[in-house]
C-alpha cells in the first residue's frame, strides 16, 4: 500500500538513480537531472550537461484497477481497489555547449538508457530514501521500468504540444504504482458454521446467537519452516487440538487418497507432532498402495469430539527428496561436458519436474522414462567454483542445512559440488 506521494516518490527515485549513475563517467560529472516541463527545462544561458525527466502521462493499470490489495481484505469482505497507475516519462538529454565540441547529449542519452536497462526495478531502500513521508516502498508490487518506443507521429504530437524545439529523447513506462483508497473496507465477522450440524450446541433466541461448544481446530504453523523430508518429525501449532482423537491429513492432487497420520504422544490443545511417513502408502479400504513422492502438499488436522469430526484449515508443506549418493563430489567441466549422477529417495516418477540447483542456477535433469532412484545432470558451461547442491522435485528442495537446532544454522558441507 502507498499514499498520495507515490508518484512523486517514483520521480525522485528515478532522478537519484540517474544522477548517481551518470556522474560516475568522467566526462559527465557536471550533469544535472531535472524534472521540469520540456519548454522550461533548458534555461537561458545553461551550458552544462543536463538530463530532463518529464512525467507526461499517467494511465490506469488494467490488471490492478478492480483488484483488492493482497492481505488488505479477506474473502467475503468488501474493499475499495487501489488507484493503480502506469506512469510515462520522457527522458531528454542536453549536451554541454549544445554539443559543439563533441556529442555529449548522445553520450548522456546512452548512459541514461544503460542505467535503466541494468536497473529496471526500483529497490525498496532506494524509494524510501528518495522522498520523505512516502511509503511506496511497502507496496506489494515492485516498480519496473520498460522502454516504450515512440513512432514519428507520436513524437511529433508530443513535442508540438510542448511548444518547444525537438530534442532527441526516449520514453519509459513505470508500472505499477498503487495508491491505496482512503475509504474504509467493510469487514463482517467470519462465518462460524454453515447450517446446523448434528453437533450444534448453540441457539438463536430473540436475535442473540450463542456460540456452539465445539469450534473447528485452527492450524497456524508447521515447524520447522524449512523444506521437510520424509521420516522427519514435524510439529503443528494452532488452537483447539484437544478432543477424543486427532489425525493429520497429507493431501496432494498426485495422491489417489489423502495420507492420514496419527500424531505422536504428548499432544496438547495448541501443539501436535507427527512423523512424515516413508515408502508407499496404503489406500483406505483396500490392499492396494500408492507412491508417496516428493513435492508440494497441504496439511490439515481433524479433531473428533463426541463422535463428530471437525476439520481445520490447510497449510502448504514442501516434502523434499533426500540425496542419498553422489555428493560431495568433484567434476571437471572446463574442457568437456561432465555428467553428475545423484541417488535420491523417494524414487522419482517420469512426470515429475526435476532439476539440480547449483547455488542459484537450476540445471534440468536428463530424461528418464521409468520410476528411478537415480537421476543424471549434464553440466555444461558451469563456471569453476564450489557450489551447494540442492535437488528440486516438483517445487520441493532437498535439505541443505546440517542442523536446524543449531544457532546460527549452517549449510551441510556434504552437499557440496566442486567444479574444476
Amino acid at each position: 500500500m502507498s499514499n498520495a506521494l507515490a508518484i512523486a516518490a517514483v520521480t525522485a527515485t528515478l532522478r537519484n538513480l540517474l544522477t548517481q549513475g551518470i556522474q560516475l563517467e568522467p566526462d559527465l560529472v557536471d550533469t544535472t537531472v531535472t524534472t521540469t516541463v520540456p519548454d522550461r527545462a533548458r534555461t537561458s544561458g545553461a551550458t552544462a550537461n543536463q538530463v530532463n525527466l518529464f512525467l507526461y502521462q499517467a494511465v490506469p493499470n488494467v490488471a490492478w484497477r478492480n483488484l483488492d490489495l493482497p492481505a488488505a481484505v479477506r474473502p467475503g469482505e468488501t474493499g475499495h481497489p487501489p488507484l493503480a497507475l502506469n506512469l510515462y516519462y520522457l527522458l531528454t538529454a542536453y549536451g554541454r555547449d549544445d554539443d559543439q565540441s563533441q556529442p555529449f547529449s548522445h553520450e548522456l542519452l546512452g548512459r541514461a538508457m544503460s542505467i535503466l536497462h541494468d536497473h529496471p526495478v526500483l529497490g525498496a531502500a532506494e524509494i524510501e530514501a528518495a522522498l520523505a513521508g512516502n511509503d511506496l516502498f511497502t507496496q506489494v508490487e515492485r516498480i519496473r521500468f520498460t522502454l516504450q518506443p515512440l513512432g514519428v507521429e507520436e513524437i511529433y504530437r508530443l513535442w508540438t504540444g510542448f511548444q518547444t524545439p525537438y530534442r532527441t529523447s526516449v520514453s519509459y513506462e513505470a508500472t505499477v504504482v498503487l495508491i491505496d483508497s482512503t475509504l474504509p473496507a467493510i469487514a463482517p465477522l467470519p462465518v462460524l458454521t454453515r447450517g446446523r450440524p448434528a453437533a450444534f450446541n448453540g441457539q438463536v433466541d430473540g436475535g442473540a446467537f450463542v456460540l456452539p461448544r465445539v469450534l473447528p481446530p485452527t492450524l497456524s504453523a508447521i515447524l520447522p519452516t524449512a523444506s521437510a523430508s520424509f521420516g522427519q518429525t514435524l510439529t503443528l501449532q494452532g488452537t483447539r487440538f484437544s478432543g477424543d482423537a486427532l489425525t493429520v491429513s497429507i493431501v496432494s492432487p498426485t495422491l489417489a487418497a489423502p495420507v492420514v497420520v496419527t500424531p505422536l504422544p504428548g499432544r496438547t490443545d495448541r501443539s501436535a507432532s507427527f512423523v512424515v511417513p516413508t515408502g508407499a502408502q496404503s489406500l483406505p479400504g483396500s490392499t492396494a498402495t500408492q507412491p508417496f513422492p516428493a513435492g508440494l502438499y497441504s496439511i490439515g488436522v481433524t479433531v473428533t469430539q463426541n463422535g463428530t469430526p471437525f476439520s481445520s484449515n490447510a497449510l502448504p508443506l514442501a516434502l523434499g527428496p533426500t540425496i542419498t549418493t553422489g555428493l560431495p563430489a568433484t567434476v571437471t567441466a572446463s574442457t568437456a561436458t561432465a555428467t553428475l549422477t545423484l541417488g535420491c529417495d523417494p524414487p522419482l516418477a517420469p512426470n515429475q519436474r526435476v532439476s539440480l540447483l547449483l547455488g542459484g542456477t537450476p540445471i534440468p535433469a536428463n530424461a528418464f522414462a521409468a520410476p528411478a532412484s537415480t537421476v543424471s545432470f549434464t553440466l555444461a558451461d558451469i563456471p569453476a567454483a564450489v557450489y551447494l547442491a540442492r535437488l528440486r522435485v516438483d517445487g520441493a528442495d532437498s535439505a541443505l542445512v546440517a542442523d536446524l537446532t543449531r544457532t546460527p544454522p549452517v549449510f551441510d558441507p556434504t552437499k557440496q559440488l566442486t567444479v574444476k
